[in-house]
């Protein structure tokens, strides 16, 4: 009986993932070191329970199993960011100052429940367009090429724009520019889900003061979770 509770508790940890995805396709070191304590956490608690009276045995057995799921998990997102800043000559770079600087049009970053990928507008699109550039369109499809070896990873694209015009006019604009760049994923064929999602102006990453600090502003993210429960609402502060 206690082997038995050992594999489904197991179980529901490893498929939870899978199981709560959505049928349809579109609608560093430090990291992983971050998994590995959570996955030990978790472990820790299934070798408890599956343990009966002796828990602390139970708990040292599921730390390790724990332990090596969230070493995974992290070290896979540590992959996904190395050679994605690999194919697009970048770096990996956690500063918040990165994404503030206007010289970068592409930012990379990698943080304990997923990668995100800041494509700057002024490199993305022409103005008032939804048709990324062709230089645009090849760095996705460098991004496609290494998501095609981690067709488990959830892809969400998210369009922000300056506060410029109406709420509804640049909610309307950062979904159409999502989209678009998700189409470019889609028709490269990974095998991923993949969502978009428009925030029109909302979360800024500096007040919409100056012309330079709008053009900070208008980007497009695109976000790799290694599965539903590491997914955010892109639009919030929080």
């Amino acid at each position: 009986m206690k082997k038995a509770t050992v594999v489904l508790l197991t179980s529901t940890i490893l498929f939870t993932g899978c199981a709560q995805k959505d049928p349809e396709r579109y609608n560093n070191y430090e990291n992983t070191q971050k998994g590995v304590g959570i996955g030990a956490f978790l472990g820790a608690l299934i070798g408890a329970v599956a343990s009966g009276g002796n828990h602390a045995k139970g708990a040292v057995i599921g730390g390790v199993v724990g332990g090596a799921l969230g070493g995974t998990i992290g070290y896979s997102m540590d992959e996904q960011a190395g050679q994605i800043a690999k194919e697009l000559d970048e770096k990996v770079d956690n500063t918040p100052q990165a994404v503030v600087n206007p010289d970068n049009d592409i930012v990379i970053s990698n943080t304990q429940k997923y990668v995100k990928i800041m494509l700057r507008d002024k490199m993305v699109f022409d103005t008032n367009s939804s048709t990324p550039t062709q230089e645009a369109a090849r760095k996705i499809e460098k991004i496609s090429n290494v998501l095609t070896k981690y067709p488990d990873t959830i892809v969400q694209v998210v369009g922000f724009t300056d506060s410029r015009g109406t709420y509804e006019y640049n909610q309307k604009l950062s979904e159409q520019r999502a989209k678009s760049v998700g189409d470019i994923f889609f028709n490269n064929g990974i095998q991923n889900q993949i969502y978009s999602k428009g925030c029109s102006y909302n979360k800024p990453i500096v007040p919409n003061k100056t012309k330079e600090d709008m053009a900070l502003n208008r980007r497009v993210e695109i976000y790799l979770y290694p599965n539903t429960e590491s997914v955010i609402d892109a639009c919030s502060n929080q």
